[in-house]
């Protein structure tokens, strides 16, 4: 049995060889596809092994496999790191040389620790129409060869998909948080049938045209602010650890929100509109300029800036939990976790992470839709608004809008899932 499972696991890893460098895609692997196979294959670990070796000494330790786990969010003890050095160490040093390191790993084509990176990319897939997870990491090879651009311009036309397929449900959320209360109770069917009644089947994606709009300049200034800051504390990891990422992630949305904020209460604006008030984006820009000021585009900054914390915290927290159980437990010859164990680890660490931070996008939807009053009397403040609520609603007011909020979560995780995967194979990303 031993043998048998010896050579299959022999005859799976010629698979992923032919696989790899079969270039005319024929089945077979000839002298010359071979070659190239082992050349490109060693360009990728002698990255890796730079990127483990810490201590740029030319060796690897225990010590240096368990921080550059650890960088990823894995977590192992240092019997475990030594048990990975045994299976390469061919003289007995208890350290990898690049020798030793290219002997080992030539003939395995994916098993080196920037898989976890490639195969566990998240906020780049995933969007639920909230901008607020932390930014996913790049490989030193995908920064290199510009595929880091491809990822991002697949996962912008995803979103764009995604949005556009659950905007019904968006705008009945922002709906249901501005005007539903103990004495407007808004079911889900009633929404809709209202906002059908107001203004036809068309009035669904009120509001959806600069939702779209939104997502290239944010997602640019976010990941551009992220490397910066990245390299402001002093990181020359190709990874960050949670907690780094999570400070720099944070920060990195706090500055692209404050880029485009005065997208989003336009957004608001428009979907709380009526049939006929706006004749587009911009004439709601120039009504809103001339009525209530500049200082109208940064309605509910504050209430959205502060939930970017417990947002994206508890986002990363928990797919970062998730990821580690799952590498922990079922990653034996390969990191990719498969579609299904991606979508739900996304799917279950974005609705934690939006449940954990609704009642300050709440507020802040309500901050963005108050228009200026005519008697001039002063707007609610965040506290103001949150005490109001809670007196007059109870703690239940805070969550108005959960459901169709909650709703949309699978089916948008899924849209972007598969758009994504196609716009990375027009693209010419290198497939998952």
């Amino acid at each position: 049995f031993h043998c048998l499972q010896l050579y299959t696991a022999q005859w799976f890893r010629q698979l992923k060889i032919i696989k790899a460098g079969d270039k005319d895609l024929d089945g077979q692997l000839d002298f010359q596809e071979f070659v190239h196979y082992l050349r490109d294959h060693e360009k990728k670990l002698r990255l890796v092994f730079k990127s483990l070796d810490k201590k740029n000494d030319g060796r690897i330790d225990s010590q240096e496999i368990m921080q550059s786990l650890r960088d990823l969010g894995v977590h192992i003890s240092e019997e475990q790191a030594e048990k990975i050095l045994k299976s390469m160490d061919k003289n007995g040093t208890m350290t990898i040389d690049w020798n030793e390191w290219r002997d080992y790993h030539l003939l395995h084509p994916a098993d080196n620790i920037p898989e976890i990176i490639l195969y566990w990319k998240h906020s780049t897939i995933f969007d639920v129409g909230e901008s607020l997870m932390v930014p996913d990491e790049f490989t030193a090879e995908e920064k290199k060869t510009g595929m880091w651009w491809r990822h991002l311009v697949a996962g912008g036309g995803a979103g764009a998909v995604s949005r556009t397929c659950t905007a019904p449900l968006d705008r009945l959320k922002v709906l249901m948080q501005v005007h539903a209360s103990r004495s407007n109770t808004m079911g889900i069917a009633g929404g809709f049938a209202q906002m059908i009644r107001e203004g036809g089947l068309r009035s669904l994606w009120r509001g959806n045209g600069i939702n779209v709009l939104k997502i290239a300049p944010e997602s640019a200034i976010k990941f551009m602010a992220y490397e910066q800051i990245k390299r402001l504390i002093g990181s020359n990891q190709e990874t960050l650890g949670i907690l780094e990422r999570l400070v720099a992630g944070s920060l990195a949305g706090a500055i692209a929100q404050s880029s485009i904020y005065p997208m989003e209460v336009l957004k608001t604006r428009l979907a709380l509109g009526r049939t006929g008030q706006y004749s587009g984006i911009m004439d709601c820009a120039k009504h809103i300029f001339k009525k209530e000021g500049l200082t109208a585009f940064y309605k509910g900054y504050i209430p959205n800036v502060l939930g970017i914390i417990p947002y994206a915290g508890i986002d990363l927290a928990v797919y970062e939990t998730l990821k580690n159980w799952w590498l922990q437990r079922f990653a034996t010859d390969s990191a990719d976790p498969g579609v299904f164990v991606l979508l739900a680890c996304g799917t279950m660490s974005s609705t934690c992470g939006q449940l954990a931070s609704y009642p300050l996008a709440l507020v802040r939807t309500r901050m963005q839709a108050q228009a200026a009053s005519q008697e001039g009397s002063p707007q609610m403040t965040m506290s103001g608004l949150f005490r109001h609520i809670m007196r007059t609603e109870g703690a239940i007011g805070l969550y108005r809008g959960l459901a169709p909020n909650f709703m949309k979560v699978i089916p948008a995780v899924s849209i972007s899932y598969v758009v994504y995967e196609n716009l990375k194979i027009t693209l010419g990303v290198q497939s998952r």
